[in-house]
């Protein structure tokens, strides 16, 4: 399997719960297909550098996966034509660099996930 990031950018008008979800509909396409999610990073709301189809602002999420390459196909077809998205992008990492900084990516955040489950548990 190979190494990919997918950043896509929901529409801001929509709320809280309906971004989640558009969230969790991504998810579960590369779930569904064979993909195997390890760090899904949420940036949230941002100004866009220009605007599109007359929106100014987006909610920013990159989602670090391994899959198959034709999970690929799948995935931005159903990105394309999802009306609540308003861009996307899919990177596959090749080289051995970028393979280890995709290693980087997915420790770090695994172990920033972790102290908080910890503390989630505590309380």
């Amino acid at each position: 399997m190979n190494s990919y990031e997918t950043l896509f950018i929901v529409k801001p008008t929509l709320t809280e719960e309906e971004i989640k979800a558009q969230i969790e509909k991504v998810k579960d396409i590369i779930s569904k297909n064979g993909g195997d999610i390890k760090v899904v990073d949420e940036m949230g709301m941002r100004k866009l550098a220009y605007p599109i189809n007359k929106q100014q602002r987006g909610y920013y999420t990159v989602i670090y996966y391994k899959a198959p390459s034709n999970l690929i196909a799948e995935l931005e077809y159903q990105l394309r034509y999802n009306e609540e998205i308003l861009r996307f992008m899919s990177v596959k990492y090749v080289t051995k660099k970028e393979i280890s900084k995709f290693e980087e990516i997915v420790s770090k955040n695994q172990k920033d996930s972790e102290p908080k489950q910890e503390e989630n548990q505590s309380n």
